[in-house]
């Protein structure tokens, strides 16, 4: 992927090379300029092969939001006299090579599409309202096209201050982790309780708020998932954090100490419950995160009479800007009325952040160790790319 990168990047700067060394016929202006007028110049925009220079010499420290490799690129500015700022089209891709093998069993390998999205953004002046249109073209078995294809599909207002008021489409917060992006994720999979609970996009309004020592998150929603149904029932999600270090200019890192609810009816009523703690400084990340459920509303459909429950816990640390190394401790117990049938998962992670999270690498080991059936293990070698 890495030699991949410099190729088609040299090869564009080539083309655009020989476009500009076209002759052009001279241009004469009409009017003469007055001699010891000023002349103010309009400021010169890059060129392509300029563009993709900068694409190729970038440098990113920041791995906590996406960034995208040709932003610049397709990224469309409008004039000042326009009510649109900007927008932006763009297109993301996860995927790994997985090889399953258990003990004394067979062993199997596959290539999963995790995520392929292509994304179109649109942004109001002075940051005032945008909106969102992505696609998804990741199969999926148990979903047909449509109801795979339609992810986030929304309006949202900017304009109160330090709030965010959206309708539509959305991955509400069902937990931490599982309402976060994939574009952002440690590891190749999400946690169990994330992957069961959360992780899953639901129609209807929210509000979010950002303070210095809080921020929180409460929407309520259709109780269908992927189009399935029309109403079949409502749903509340809130989850509040309270950062007690908001005030120390991070001095003492950052931290998070959040709890949130799910609750609503889909032809019985389910509760999810869920806490988090969270600390990062300088290159440390720890985190600790976990989830309680009277039956649930998740990827994987309704589950009514399951009480299930997991938590997880992460330690992280960036050996140098490019590489982070990660371990996780998982365990889940998908139904507490049976006995012995917890699931384990550890797991051991390298990133290398080629350009941040627009570029990357990624290779997990997970050891699963099963109460109920035998035990496992992973290697999945994944590709992260964000144009």
């Amino acid at each position: 992927m890495k030699k991949i990168l410099p190729i088609l990047i040299a090869f564009l700067m080539t083309f655009s090379t020989a476009i500009a060394n076209e002759d052009l016929s001279e241009v004469v202006l009409e009017d003469a300029i007055t001699v010891g007028e000023e002349v103010s110049e309009a400021p010169q925009e890059k060129t392509l092969r300029e563009k993709l220079s900068d694409v190729y010499h970038l440098e990113v420290e920041q791995i906590d939001k996406p960034n995208y490799l040709l932003q610049e690129i397709l990224t469309k500015h409008f004039d000042e006299d326009s009510i649109w700022d900007r927008t932006h089209l763009w297109g993301g891709y996860n995927g790994d090579l997985g090889l399953y093998f258990n003990e004394n069993g067979p062993t199997t390998n596959h290539y999963e599409f995790n995520t392929i999205n292509v994304g179109y953004d649109g942004y109001l002046k002075d940051n005032k309202g945008d909106f969102r249109i992505m696609l998804n073209y990741a199969p999926y078995s148990s979903r047909n096209v449509v109801q795979n294809l339609f992810a986030d599909m929304y309006v949202a207002t900017n304009a109160i201050p330090h709030h965010r008021v959206l309708i539509g489409n959305s991955r509400p917060p069902v937990g931490m982790e599982g309402g976060a992006g994939p574009f952002t994720l440690p590891f190749i999979a999400r946690s169990q309780i994330s992957r069961t609970f959360g992780t899953v996009r639901k129609l209807g309004g929210r509000v979010s708020g950002d303070y210095s020592l809080v921020d929180y998150d409460f929407g309520l929603y259709s109780s269908d998932t992927y189009f399935n149904e029309f109403f079949p029932g409502a749903e509340f999600i809130g989850w509040v954090n309270f950062k007690p270090l908001g005030k120390t200019d991070g001095k003492y890192g950052k931290l998070k100490i959040g709890g949130g609810l799910q609750g609503g009816h889909r032809d019985t009523n389910y509760c999810v419950t869920g806490a988090y703690v969270g600390w990062e400084y300088k290159k440390l990340l720890l985190n600790f995160e976990w989830a309680n459920a009277n039956g649930y509303n998740g990827p994987s459909g309704i589950q009514t009479d399951t009480h299930a429950s997991g938590f997880y816990t992460t330690l992280a640390y960036r050996i140098t800007p490019k590489i982070q190394a990660l371990l996780r401790y998982d365990e889940f117990d998908p139904n507490r009325d049976i006995a012995h049938n917890n699931r384990r998962e550890y797991t051991a992670g390298i990133n290398y952040f080629i350009k941040g999270q627009g570029l990357k690498l990624i290779l997990n080991y997970v050891f699963c160790q099963n109460d109920a059936t035998k035990d496992s293990h992973r290697i999945l070698m994944g590709t992260q790319i964000l144009l």
